[in-house]
């Protein structure tokens, strides 16, 4: 990678409003579209195997997990590594996954392979629901940005458009996914277009407005998480906030640096074969003793914002969690880490919570959580505004809690910075980019 794009002082990549053409307006349009009908295609394909894995119809897909013998899940996970390791060796070795979209937005060179990108995108959603512990929003945030390059291409549109449709497609895909268009808006902007501002703004708002509307053919309207209403915040949760978010921004930056150790120490060569079968065994093991650490992390969110377990269990929770996500992508796994690291987040703040109570009660249980994921997702991602968007809309209960998000995540982002300049985006680019003396990071946002 350029020293361009691995120093500090990375320029914004996006033009100026006035420079999109008509054509690049109706191209972000069919990529909205394109988005859309992805995430439905992968969403389809992630049920379709959870359901010939472990009988899994409705509800949590960790109590299916639970209601089957714990040789058949050790068995499941096992066939889910031995499938992500063969897979991953045949199309490595038919040319890779498909490119990588933020290598090709922050660093402008390359471009993304649409088949490969879907068949690499079908196989980490059947690595996640045999059970691997990545998130399953990466393949159609990839899909929509490789028909969005796709499209720009061969209708022949500026570099500097082809760069914009390029994040706008990746932001729709994750929108229509998980049923958020202003937080996946938010993404295209803060994450990989670095600038917050109304030449962005507008083409990013669209393509995810359009993506979400078009996913609603068959996938759910409803928010991802069901928690009930939470009250104005008090004075216990605000202290708690001002309390937790620089902490949470130091484990942010231990786990960044744990991804980023386990995406530079991935398997190569007949190994890709043998290790996600060790990996994939080892967590059906563990599984069989703790269900919720399987899949994405959606069953282990609800789980904490819930906050009925004991300490003990929420503690092993806790550390389980980012150790198994870790382990998965050290295997050779591709997936997601947004809902893997909001996940992360809740369970701690759910474990916090249980302890701030000891000392100064005074709020539900659910805003412990709801603050310390959402403070945990927006330093992990270098992102504080996704963060903030991302937990209000997955929930859209908690807007009690916003003044304590913000203050926690600000809290968070702002010591995890001090740390570790890398996100969770950054961190893993290091292990198929070269190398530099400069840490790598996202593109700077206007006014940084």
């Amino acid at each position: 990678m350029t020293a361009d794009f691995l120093g500090e002082e990375q320029a914004n990549v996006s033009p100026r409003l006035t420079d999109l053409s008509i054509r690049f307006w109706i191209l972000l349009i069919a990529t909205g579209i394109a988005a859309g009908l992805g995430a439905i295609v992968m969403m389809w394909v992630l049920r379709s195997v959870q359901h010939l894995a472990l009988n899994y119809h409705t509800g949590e897909y960790s109590r299916a997990a639970a209601h089957v013998s714990q040789l058949r899940l050790i068995t499941v996970l096992s066939i889910g590594g031995i499938v992500t390791g063969l897979g991953l060796w045949i199309l490595r070795g038919h040319g890779g996954t498909g490119g990588e979209p933020t290598d090709v937005v922050w660093n402008r060179r390359g471009k993304l392979f649409l088949i490969r990108t879907l068949l690499s995108g079908a196989l980490s959603e059947i690595t996640v629901a045999l059970g691997g512990s990545v998130g399953r929003e990466a393949a159609p945030q990839r899909s929509g940005a490789a028909a969005a390059d796709r499209l720009a291409r061969y209708f022949k549109l500026t570099s500097a458009e082809r760069r914009v449709l390029i994040a706008c497609g990746a932001g729709a895909g994750l929108s229509a996914v998980y049923n958020v268009p202003l937080a996946g808006a938010l993404f295209t902007l803060e994450i990989y277009l670095g600038e917050i501002s109304i030449s962005m703004a507008l083409p990013a708002l669209l393509s995810s407005a359009i993506a979400t509307a078009t996913a609603w053919i068959t996938l759910p309207r409803h928010a991802i998480y069901s928690i009930p209403t939470l009250p104005d915040a008090s004075i216990p949760l605000i202290a708690f906030a001002l309390a937790v978010g620089p902490v949470i921004g130091i484990i942010s930056a231990g786990y960044v640096k744990m991804i980023a150790w386990a995406s530079d120490h991935q398997p190569k060569r007949w190994l890709l074969i043998l290790e996600p079968v060790i990996a994939f065994t080892l967590l059906g093991i563990v599984a069989t003793q703790y269900p919720l650490l399987l899949g994405n992390g959606v069953d282990l969110a609800q789980f904490a914002f819930i906050g009925t377990a004991g300490i003990f269990t929420l503690l092993a929770l806790t550390v389980l969690k980012p150790l198994a996500t870790a382990l998965c992508f050290r295997s050779g796994a591709t997936g997601g880490l947004f809902t893997p690291t909001l996940s992360f987040g809740a369970i701690l703040g759910t474990l916090l919570g249980h302890l701030w109570n000891l000392f100064w009660p005074g709020a539900p249980m659910a805003s412990y959580s709801v603050v310390s994921a959402g403070a945990m997702l927006g330093a992990a991602a270098e992102a504080p505004l996704v963060g903030a968007a991302f937990i209000l809309e997955l929930t859209r209960t908690s807007a009690g809690a916003m003044v304590p998000i913000l203050i926690a995540v600000a809290g968070a982002t702002l010591s995890s910075r001090h740390i570790d300049m890398r996100s969770i985006y950054t961190a893993r680019l290091t292990s198929t980019i070269a190398k530099t003396d400069k840490k790598p990071t996202q593109p700077r946002q206007a006014g940084q």
